[in-house]
């Protein structure tokens, strides 16, 4: 039976996966268990260079160098230690990738749309990762400068499970426990492999089961069907599509995942079921953890967040999704689907501000 061809993402990141990105993947893995078990001192250096080869046989002489340069950038302005002067760096940078003639430009380095779009979004991606950096540079003082070097902001770019498509760890917990030094245990580490492969193998199947029977994805691409399906129907396949999408984001995120096991991380927990959800910050903070952590810290808190006035909270709250919308892509409907978010959030804090109140307490 032939599969529902709409949903580009997974259709993508499958392709890719089999042809090149699983083989990258597991000589990621062979490289990290050699060096724990040999060099476990210069583990992080091992997966750095291991990192930066991968990024240059998949992307490319040119690919490499664009995200070697949007490292040496973000790093030469942390310098400064400007936390706003960061900021204004890493979306400048982010600009860039929404520029027509650039984009034009690094479309003729490659010979498929497909090759452009994987440069795409690894630099987005990266674009993150440069961001985490440069802030933890800017806030920590110069007896902990060695510990947020040149040589870690690479080994924190270029390590290679989060390399393409993520999920996202902010640089003070990749150091942290990179810096890390463990027991090594082959042992557990095999069992720990054959597990997470089982799992991850349950997904993708359930995924691919999805894809090849309900047709979600198609059946929103055509609005006949929708204009002639009753509010039951429109509301179940909506239902469909998000579990879809919870589906997908645990074999998306669960490889990479798995790997950071491996390397002795400890990655950010796996989406959690959208079935389970009741309310839009419950999503934010449950779907993808890495992403909320990332806001968090460096959005969200930094702008006074929940400690501040009223009008200050709406304000934290509206710039971290109006960066989470641009970051997307900034399309119109990202926008939308932002404002829509930030909306859903402030009912539901405000709600919550109103039942605390003694008052109302004893009324209810």
């Amino acid at each position: 039976m032939p599969q529902d061809p709409m949903d580009f993402e997974w259709s993508y990141w499958i392709e890719w996966g089999r042809e090149r990105i699983l083989w990258l993947l597991a000589g990621h893995l062979l490289v990290s268990q050699v060096s724990r078990l040999l060099v476990e001192k210069y583990k992080p250096w091992c997966l750095m260079v291991y990192g930066m080869a991968a990024c240059w046989l998949l992307l490319g002489i040119k690919g490499f160098a664009v995200i070697l340069l949007h490292a040496t950038i973000s790093f030469a302005v942390a310098q400064f230690q400007l936390s706003l002067l960061t900021w204004m760096c890493s979306l400048i940078l982010l600009s860039t990738l929404r520029i027509p003639a650039v984009e034009e430009a690094k479309r003729k380095w490659y010979d498929t749309e497909n090759e452009y779009y994987l440069l795409l979004f690894t630099v987005s991606v990266r674009c993150l990762f440069c961001t985490s950096f440069s802030l933890e540079y800017c806030w920590h003082g110069p007896d902990q400068k060695s510990s947020h070097s040149f040589l870690w902001m690479l080994a924190y770019v270029f390590y290679y499970p989060m390399f393409h498509n993520g999920p996202l760890m902010n640089f003070d917990e990749f150091s942290k426990q990179m810096r890390r030094e463990e027991a090594f245990s082959l042992k557990t580490n095999l069992s720990i492999l054959i597990v997470g492969i089982i799992r991850i193998f349950f997904w993708w199947c359930l995924a691919e089961l999805m894809i090849h029977l309900m047709y979600i994805h198609a059946l929103y691409s055509s609005a006949p069907p929708l204009e002639a399906a009753s509010y039951w129907a429109l509301g179940g396949l909506a239902l469909a599509q998000v579990l879809f999408f919870y589906v997908k984001y645990l074999v998306l995120y669960g490889v990479p995942a798995l790997l950071l096991q491996m390397d002795g991380l400890k990655p950010p927990a796996l989406p959690c079921c959208v079935s389970l959800m009741h309310s839009f910050t419950k999503m934010w903070r449950s779907f993808d953890v890495g992403l909320h952590r990332f806001l968090v810290r460096y959005i969200y808190v930094p702008m006074g967040g929940s400690q501040s006035s009223l009008l200050g909270t709406l304000l934290s709250t509206a710039l971290t999704f109006a960066f989470v919308s641009y970051w997307h892509g900034g399309q119109s409907y990202l926008w939308y689907w932002g404002i829509l978010n930030w909306l859903g959030v402030i009912v539901e804090n405000g709600v919550k501000r109103i039942l605390s109140i003694s008052l109302i307490q004893d009324l209810i």
